[in-house]
């Protein structure tokens, strides 16, 4: 008994000493962190809350019924080879063009010129969305369109929230020299102290927060979603969409999200918008209140009132059960219905925000 005693607890130890040292899984707010949270509408004293009621947790018979189906053939669920991309590069007209573009790497990773600033929404460049990258299956292109290495100044790095797939510990670690500010959720900043970064060089932003940064105003606004990085974090950070507006160009980006009323708020109060980031992908029934079917998409995406619809958050990893064109073929067929001008630009290639025409080719297929 006493060797089984000391066996528990060096598993214990070792589990505990893993949860507080190993840097991908981030940091635990402390008490003082957490105080300074309360004043936030969306924090009930231990954790943030969705404005509207939302399941998160999958009951026990989903997770039997969930495993057999990931566990049954899944061909369909990758590209049967790696997918082409265009490779990004700093090229001299790209650093002297002050034309708007955006330009999608895969999931929600995106580049984001505007008004000769730099900025980089959500940017998982790493191979896989897990605390243990380098095992598993990893991105549909095997590296992402753009080499982290190549960028040499970042005027922002915009996060919506702190899941893996959104927020890579192995890309800040080489993009946090080269960036001058990292604008977060509240919460999420404790984990980019931990990994060296200056809290002089980060700012969290509130639900509804507005704010000028270099020129270009933001506002922080609401997503319906979750939080968490562990087993002991789940909502102790904030997630949200962002509005970024420059001189001529409204922009947004809605990070990870279900539907809501959240987004017709958000088109009353911020549209309308030249072009919106729509989370298209890596849904199912089972957790329906906090990602969004193709069909909500494209129904989120009128109610902020858009006008160019990228649907984003699919083309790089397989997160759900459906197939891996799935997302894309659907919010193409609603959006035509809805007569929506929708872009499908290849992973890399950059889309002039002001355009007469917009990449529109079924490169998936």
């Amino acid at each position: 008994m006493f060797i089984w005693l000391c066996i528990i607890a060096a598993f214990i130890i070792i589990v505990y000493m893993f949860m507080q040292f190993y840097p991908p899984l981030g940091a635990s707010q402390s008490k003082k962190q957490r105080h300074t949270l309360m004043n936030s509408k969306q924090y009930n004293g231990k954790k943030f809350a969705n404005a509207v009621t939302t399941e998160v947790m999958i009951s026990n018979s989903d997770k039997g019924s969930l495993l057999k189906e990931f566990l049954k053939d899944s061909s369909h669920r990758r590209p049967s080879s790696p997918l082409q991309f265009q490779q990004w590069i700093d090229s001299d007209a790209n650093k002297s063009s002050n034309e708007p573009t955006i330009t999608w790497f895969g999931h929600s990773a995106a580049m984001l010129k505007l008004d000769g600033k730099t900025l980089l929404l959500d940017p998982m460049l790493g191979r896989a969305p897990s605390p243990f990258p380098f095992a598993g299956k990893g991105r549909y292109s095997g590296k992402p369109p753009i080499d982290p290495e190549q960028l040499t100044s970042i005027d922002a790095i915009i996060l919506s929230h702190d899941h893996y797939d959104h927020l890579d510990y192995g890309t800040i670690m080489k993009l946090k020299n080269k960036t001058k500010r990292f604008i977060v959720p509240l919460g999420v900043a404790a984990h980019l102290i931990k990994w060296g970064i200056s809290p002089s060089n980060i700012e969290e932003h509130d639900w509804w927060d507005e704010f000028n940064y270099e020129g270009i105003r933001l506002a922080c606004t609401p997503a319906r979603h979750f939080s968490g990085r562990s087993l002991t974090d789940r909502n102790a950070t904030l997630w949200c969409s962002w509005v970024i507006r420059g001189k001529e160009t409204n922009i947004f980006f809605s990070g990870d999200s279900g539907y809501g009323p959240h987004f017709k708020e958000i088109g009353d109060k911020y549209g309308p918008f030249d072009l919106t980031m729509m989370e298209c992908g890596q849904y199912n029934e089972r957790w329906a209140s906090i990602h969004m079917t193709p069909e909500q998409t494209v129904e989120a995406h009128v109610d902020v009132r858009g006008e160019v619809l990228i649907p984003i958050h699919w083309g790089a990893f397989t997160l759900s059960l459906h197939s891996w064109t799935d997302p894309v073929e659907r919010a193409v067929a609603a959006a035509t219905v809805k007569s929506i001008k929708i872009s499908t630009p290849r992973l890399g290639q950059p889309v002039p925000i002001h355009s007469e025409s917009y990449p529109a080719e079924a490169w998936w297929r």
